[in-house]
């Protein structure tokens, strides 16, 4: 298992350390291809872009060259696939999510030497444009369309409720690990969604090399166990979780689990 600390990310770009993430979830990605084709579409951006003087107007010409040109989009058909979050799959389809989508737009862009930074606003990734002397504008990665405050603050009242309200923390830049982490999770969901139990428990035992003991991962971890046939694993990890979550609802229904890990345990020994 891959073991990389929050230095780590942020000596890297985004997109390389999804790339690292993936490898150590799934050894099957193609990182040499990837950083191939990473490679490849830089140059073909630089020739695309060398005669626009105006860096608004280049700035404009590179989200044309991306999402019309090369065909980066949203996937709209199958928006939790796993795939998404996979840098390889992403490159080849050309269908991802807002991190993923946007951690390719932040690497080309920061390359080509456009003031971008993420934000990993409540409902989704964004992406910041910073021009020097002007109010910063948001792009949302899925389509390439700038995103008006207004919207984001319907955004933000569609996941909080409606008392909620636009604050500056909720647009301020983040950092590598930050975003690491919660690409991390997307990941494990989408592989439980698919049972592909044996990626998904990777994606748990690096979490838990970040936040060792953790009691919601452990939960996690145990039922991943569960669905491979580990019982006393399994029942290991659920009596931690209660023990250390006595209050939390999901305790009540582990406690069944457990009753009946521990009576198959007992038939089988």
């Amino acid at each position: 298992m891959l073991n990389l600390c929050d230095e780590d990310f942020d000596a890297m770009e985004l997109v390389e350390g999804a790339l690292a993430l993936n490898q150590a979830v799934n050894p099957d990605t193609q990182v040499s291809w990837c950083e191939a084709e990473l490679a490849r579409l830089l140059k073909e951006a630089e020739l695309a872009l060398v005669n626009e003087r105006d860096e608004q107007q280049r700035f404009d010409a590179f989200l044309r060259l991306f999402y019309h040109q090369w065909g980066f989009e949203g996937d709209r058909n199958a928006y939790y696939d796993s795939a998404n979050g996979f840098i390889d799959k992403v490159l080849k389809r050309r269908k991802g999510i807002p991190v993923s989508l946007g951690a390719l737009l932040l690497y080309f862009g920061r390359k080509l030497g456009f003031p971008l930074e993420g934000v990993t606003f409540p409902t989704q990734f964004l992406i910041k444009i910073d021009w020097y002397g002007e109010q910063a504008r948001y792009i949302n990665p899925y389509d390439g369309e700038y995103v008006s405050e207004h919207t984001l603050h319907a955004w933000l009242i569609g996941h909080s409720g409606p008392l909620a309200k636009l604050k500056a923390e909720h647009l301020e830049t983040t950092d590598n690990p930050t975003v690491i982490g919660r690409w991390l999770a997307l990941l494990k969901s989408a592989l439980l969604r698919e049972e592909r139990y044996t990626l998904a428990l990777r994606c748990t035992d690096l979490a838990l090399t970040f936040v060792p003991d953790d009691p919601y991962e452990i939960r996690d971890r145990g039922f991943i166990y569960q669905q491979l046939d580990c019982h006393q694993v399994a029942l290991s990890d659920f009596q931690y979780f209660i023990e250390q979550c006595p209050d939390d609802p999901a305790s009540e229904l582990l406690k069944n689990q457990v009753s009946a890990l521990s009576e198959n345990s007992v038939t089988l020994h």
